[in-house]
């Protein structure tokens, strides 16, 4: 079941131009991403140590 979040204006603007910079389809699907990140993030836990290795891949550090 989708659910409505209501988004100033202003700020959807941005989050539409960068959702087109990431390369994303649309906004739901940027937003999506952003939120499941988000929330995942706030956890912790025992991932805490492989996010951060795959922060680090993203980054280039580790290969």
């Amino acid at each position: 079941m989708a659910r409505k979040v209501r988004i100033e204006e202003g700020l959807y603007g941005k989050i539409e131009k960068a959702a087109a910079a990431a390369g994303y389809p649309n906004v739901d699907e940027f937003v999506v991403h952003l939120l499941e990140k988000a929330v995942a993030g706030v956890g912790g836990g025992d991932d805490d140590a492989e996010r951060v290795k795959e922060r680090l891949r993203g980054l280039g550090y580790l290969s």
